[in-house]
């Protein structure tokens, strides 16, 4: 089986997530209408992060075996390597995460910055990936 670019596969995730959106949330106004697809563009957009941080920072192979992966691992090697992407990777699981995912909020303005915070995570991680 052929190896996918996680970072590839981490964009795919969030512009899977981004046609969730467009296509099935149904925006009105400043607001979506079915919080349903919501939670599963905030889910899948939030997935492409982790798949991105994993890839630079190999939380899940660096932990005892049958331990859980928890945010704070994320949160952990994110600070020391970038104070300043902490705040953004904190922000991003708090709106992706918990408000899209677990809530299901309907804010247009609060869904786009979650998206945005995606691609930057994203973006940072593409950048701090081994070359070669």
């Amino acid at each position: 089986m052929e190896r996918k670019n996680p970072i590839e596969e981490a964009k795919r995730y969030l512009q899977n997530a981004k046609d969730i959106l467009r296509d099935k949330a149904v925006k009105d106004g400043n607001s979506y209408t079915d919080s349903k697809y919501v939670k599963m563009a905030g889910d899948t957009a939030w997935k492409g992060c982790l798949i991105a941080l994993d890839a630079v920072f190999h939380v899940r192979e660096s932990l005892p075996k049958g331990r859980r992966v928890s945010v704070e691992d994320y949160r952990d090697r994110v600070a020391r390597k970038d104070r300043k992407m902490l705040t953004c990777v904190v922000d991003g699981y708090n709106i992706l995460h918990l408000y899209m995912g677990y809530d299901g909020i309907k804010s247009y303005p609060t869904c786009k910055d979650g998206i945005d915070h995606a691609e930057r995570i994203i973006q940072w991680c593409e950048k701090c990936m081994p070359k070669g």
